[in-house]
């Protein structure tokens, strides 16, 4: 199909001529998405490689600091008469070897087995009863675990600061042969508040991800590897490492679990494109009526839709759970009008829950989308439309060519996040229907769960940690290839600069 067969389409065979190029587009992103994987782990070895290169020319043609500071952390620094920051360097040294000595080597070392000895009672023959075993008597997996990572993460960042003294003592040897003498410590606080001053405004953020949100993350994503379940709960039952096994569970369709994770998979991509694209168009309708030109009242109109969003979610999906309960106000008005002979199953039919909760995010989805598309309807210039009534432009053919373009060209990073949050919208489905109607068909899960719940469930409900874990970690692949990929096709990506 050429430019001009395209050109001459109706607006609407445009439309689902752009849907299936999208869709292309995604294919191709996906696949070279995974067919660049390769090349990046071999560009991460090539890296390290280098990184080994430097180090070993710097340690065979370096002065006697360098190459003493290979060995005794900040040793160049304190022959360069940088005392304070060379006494830094050396402390960190004694630190980690000390740490190491008193517990990390051990916490490494229980890493690989999660622990032997469970704890268990015994007969105190002196006092002549059961008893538990004082800590540190037994092992613990989840402490092991947790410990083994802390160590990790310890040691990753005490490399950092080893690569940082051999850096700072070759930046000193420069200074030294060019002339220039090497930078004091206060020359290195000054420096933090000027040319460097946005490592120090990056400082606190990046060190509260590291503990706050990366070790965290680190350690559930490891216990997807583990079979800490209902029956291995510590520390009278320790969890060991199983591999890829839960995995291959949830890919196993004949199993239960398998099963569950493929029927709550569809729904939650379901759920995800219809509470996204519906409360995009919605909020494109409504944005659009309240500004078109004559309406009354605008700014009290967008007021009145802006209350639902002053109003908690989770207490506006509480109300509309009681109204559209089986016995609720709406089921029992209609049964006492004699509109209908049995309460309506909003939430004990499958089918009827689905599209409840479907519609009844609507309520709370689209005024976000009026009031986001709102600004972006007063600031499309309008020349734009001047020159389209000019050349005989219909209202239809304006909105298509004109208005659309632009609003989907500045929301297409909000429709990618609000495609990610809805995957991971836990408010609605556990707040409206709690994930019910239950059934036997799947394994800890209704059918209205998402993804998102149903990790909930196995957590709270049955304990299977390392399913919630496994699950996380699939959830996580999902968004960031469908995230990454699509906006790396979007028009807001490649052209960013066009309705500028």
């Amino acid at each position: 199909m050429t430019n001009l067969d395209y050109y001459v389409m109706p607006w609407y065979q445009k439309f689902f001529v752009n849907i299936g190029l999208f869709f292309v587009s995604v294919g191709k992103g996906i696949a070279h998405f995974f067919c660049a994987i390769p090349g990046a782990i071999a560009g991460f070895f090539k890296m390290i490689v280098r990184g080994l290169a430097w180090y070993g020319k710097t340690l065979a043609s370096g002065s006697i600091g360098t190459k003493l500071s290979y060995l005794i952390m900040g040793a160049g620094n304190l022959l360069h008469a940088q005392f304070i920051k060379g006494l830094i360097f050396l402390a960190t040294e004694v630190a980690y070897i000390w740490f190491m000595i008193n517990s990390g080597w051990t916490n490494i070392l229980k890493l690989g087995n999660l622990g032997t000895t469970p704890r268990a009672e015994f007969f105190d023959e002196v006092y002549g009863i059961y008893r538990y075993p004082e800590e540190g008597a037994y092992d613990n997996s989840m402490l092991i675990l947790l410990y083994g990572v802390f160590t990790i993460i310890i040691t990753i960042a005490f490399i950092s600061m080893y690569v940082a003294n051999i850096k700072s003592s070759v930046y000193a040897d420069e200074c030294k042969s060019t002339g220039h003498k090497p930078p004091k410590f206060i020359d290195d606080i000054k420096n933090l508040f000027d040319g460097g001053f946005h490592k120090t405004l990056l400082f606190l953020p990046i060190a509260g991800i590291l503990v706050f949100t990366i070790t965290p993350l680190i350690y559930m994503i490891s216990l997807a590897f583990t079979n800490y379940d209902a029956n291995h709960q510590v520390p009278g039952n320790l969890f060991t490492w199983i591999g890829l096994n839960n995995f291959g569970k949830l890919m196993n369709s004949n199993l239960p679990l398998g099963k569950t994770f493929w029927n709550l998979l569809g729904w939650t991509l379901i759920w995800a494109v219809f509470a996204t694209f519906l409360n995009y168009i919605g909020g494109i309708i409504l944005a659009l009526g309240i500004n078109r030109k004559g309406v009354p009242c605008k700014g009290l109109i967008r007021t009145l839709f802006v209350m639902s969003i002053a109003v908690p979610q989770f207490v506006s999906l509480l109300v509309m759970r009681n109204l559209l309960a089986a016995h609720g106000p709406i089921n029992e008005t209609l049964l006492s009008l004699g509109w209908i002979r049995t309460a309506l199953p909003f939430f004990t039919d499958p089918v009827w829950a689905k599209v409840t909760v479907i519609i009844v995010n609507l309520w709370v989805g689209i005024p976000y989308t009026m009031l986001m598309v709102s600004g972006i309807l007063m600031n499309i210039p309008e020349d734009l439309y001047e020159a389209g009534r000019i050349d005989g432009a219909s209202p239809v053919v304006m909105f298509t060519q004109i208005t659309m373009p632009y609003i989907l060209h500045v929301t297409t990073p909000y429709l990618i996040t609000q495609f990610t949050g809805n995957i991971n919208n836990f408010n609605v489905i556990f707040f409206l229907s709690g994930g019910g109607p239950e059934t036997l068909d799947y394994y800890q899960a209704g059918k209205t769960d998402l993804l998102i719940t149903w990790l909930y469930k196995l957590t709270v409900n049955s304990r299977d940690y390392n399913y919630a874990a496994t699950i996380g970690i699939l959830v996580f692949i999902i968004l960031a290839i469908v995230s990454l990929v699509t906006f790396r096709n979007s028009g807001s990506y490649k052209n960013e600069e066009a309705f500028q």
